[in-house]
């Protein structure tokens, strides 16, 4: 997806967006044009006449780009290949800002998976924003909450936002540090 950056599109069909950083649900109609600046994650993050928008994947092809195949598991699989394709998906959430996924920006402080008697799981995180008072927190947590649930066999996904402790820029991966200019 990331060679869509700085791609120009038109949009095909009336669509739900978000405003960046407001966290603000948005229409879209037909005939907007503009530019996608970001391309991860599943998300797109468009520009359009001097605001961004967030898209979701599953809305792609109102900007002529193909949906997000869903995550799969093997047959028989453990509580711990399910803990893995959790961790997966949520390197697959990106800050619609910042071109680093959130695992990567040190925001999830914990991914627990419990199995059911049934054979389903039940997934807990606990995850934290750059900043308290970001807009997209509520888009960040429903975007990990639809990731977690896109799994095979996971029944609830149960997505915590937390401020302590409070994050700060060494909790970033030395791949992030270097990829935003943060190392020092």
């Amino acid at each position: 997806m990331a060679g869509y950056q700085n791609e120009p599109f038109v949009i095909g069909r009336e669509v739900d967006a978000i405003i960046v950083p407001s966290g603000t649900p948005m229409k879209l109609v037909p005939g907007l044009a503009g530019y996608i600046t970001q391309a991860l994650g599943g998300s797109f993050t468009l520009y359009i006449d001097g605001n961004l928008y967030r898209l979701s994947g599953e809305n792609a092809d109102a900007i002529g780009k193909q949906p997000i195949k869903a995550p799969e598991l093997p047959p028989n699989a453990t509580a711990e290949d399910v803990k893995q394709l959790a961790w997966e998906q949520l390197r697959s959430c990106f800050d619609p800002e910042i071109p680093v996924n959130i695992v990567d920006l040190g925001l999830v402080y914990e991914c627990e998976v419990t199995a059911n008697d049934e054979g389903t799981r039940d997934i807990r995180v606990a995850m934290t924003l750059t900043a308290p008072g970001c807009g997209m927190g509520e888009v960040l947590v429903q975007d990990v909450r639809e990731k977690l649930l896109a799994i095979p066999t996971v029944r609830n996904a149960d997505v915590s936002l937390v401020f302590d402790p409070p994050w700060s820029h060494s909790m970033m991966s030395d791949a992030a540090r270097l990829q935003t200019g943060m190392m020092w």
